[in-house]
């Protein structure tokens, strides 16, 4: 159902401001400022708002016609679940408002009221490893339990692998789009989109129809960083979209956190990068908690530790003779889940090297 105005808005009008080409957010909001609410904006006549804008502006403010887009968007609003927010409504996440550039208007499909809940962001790369998407389910799982709403970009790999755990542990979602909110992007994502929108949340700033743009994806990550208390980057290469968003959390005034990784792995450099300039290095979710001195409302899951496992018995086992991960594992009793973090922490002090093909050698 879409979201009740007061008698003096128009849900058209926020609409039809949004639609114009060459019209940005700023300009949006300068136009606001100027005349308070969209009507008012378009019944200012052409000098006025020229006055604001310039001339080009103004010319396109008055000679676009946005009708049919209009009736779809607020169509699409009246369908279960739907709603329209702009920076009127109560519910607009009030996070955004003290950001540099909260849109006007918000497409969103499911639970408005996720959008005021205190939230930590959870992105990562694409091409993830196997163990940076377990770590981000892990720490969205234990990061959920503590009372937290998980926001991500609904991206194939760590993003993926965030809502999952979020979803898994029973907690709240919000994935925060590029495209049209009636969009499903990626496509792989399809069942995940669907389960987020009925008990979570899709958020997207984009016009109904609005397809996958490469440019639309940085845009969308200021979103992620500012409706969250902080940002925890699972694994980025040295240019990443992640390292984008937890740059716009730290202009924000937001913590980034940073999950450390191996010295040899591409997607571990911008996590590196990150520490090296001030993020918070974390190994378990407890160490995010305490950042934010967030008082847990149940009793967050354990997350594993790099400090749990005796690294001593992984050496024992591991003997003198290259071993796979699956073997080790099998030799000392540990789960991937467990094994991994304690191969990366020996890696890290030259006590073990990766081989080609995967497999890992004591070094002394």
């Amino acid at each position: 159902m879409r979201q009740a105005m007061t008698s003096s808005e128009s849900t058209a009008a926020w609409i039809k401001l949004t639609l114009i080409p060459g019209i940005g957010g700023e300009t949006q909001r300068n136009l606001l400022k100027a005349f308070g609410l969209p009507d008012a904006v378009f019944s200012a006549g052409f000098s006025a708002v020229r006055g604001v804008i310039g001339t080009t502006l103004a010319e396109r403010v008055f000679q676009q016609n946005t009708h049919p887009q209009i009736e779809a968007a607020l169509a699409w609003a009246e369908q279960p679940g739907n709603h329209l927010l702009t920076l009127a409504d109560t519910d607009y996440p009030q996070a955004l408002l003290n950001s540099d550039d909260p849109p006007i208007l918000l497409y969103v499909k499911g639970q408005v009221a996720l959008l005021n809940r205190p939230a930590i962001a959870i992105v990562g790369a694409r091409s993830a490893t196997r163990q940076g998407e377990e770590n981000a389910r892990q720490f969205a799982i234990a990061l959920s339990n503590a009372g937290l709403t998980i926001i991500s970009g609904l991206a194939l790999g760590c993003d993926a692998a965030a809502h999952k755990g979020a979803l898994e542990a029973k907690g709240s979602t919000i994935a925060v789009i590029g495209t049209g909110a009636d969009r499903i992007y990626p496509a792989a994502n399809a069942v995940l989109t669907r389960e987020i929108s009925q008990t979570g949340a899709l958020v997207s700033e984009f016009p109904l129809g609005t397809p996958a743009i490469a440019s639309n994806f940085p845009r969308r990550n200021r979103l992620i960083a500012g409706m969250a208390r902080g940002c925890l980057v699972v694994e980025a290469a040295e240019r990443s979209g992640s390292l984008i968003t937890a740059r716009m959390a730290a202009e924000a005034g937001r913590e980034v956190f940073a999950i450390p990784g191996s010295i040899h792995s591409p997607v571990a450099r911008g996590c590196h990068q990150l520490i090296r300039n001030g993020a918070k290095l974390v190994e378990t979710a407890a160490d995010i908690l305490e950042e934010l001195r967030w008082e847990s409302v149940a009793s967050p899951i354990k997350m594993p530790s790099v400090m749990e496992a005796d690294t001593n018995l992984v050496l024992i086992a591991l003997g003198r003779d290259p071993c796979d991960p699956d073997t080790l594992g099998q030799r000392c009793g540990l789960s991937a889940a467990l094994l991994l973090p304690q191969l990366m922490t020996l890696e890290l002090d030259g006590r073990i090297a990766q081989l080609p093909g995967g497999r890992v050698q004591r070094l002394n």
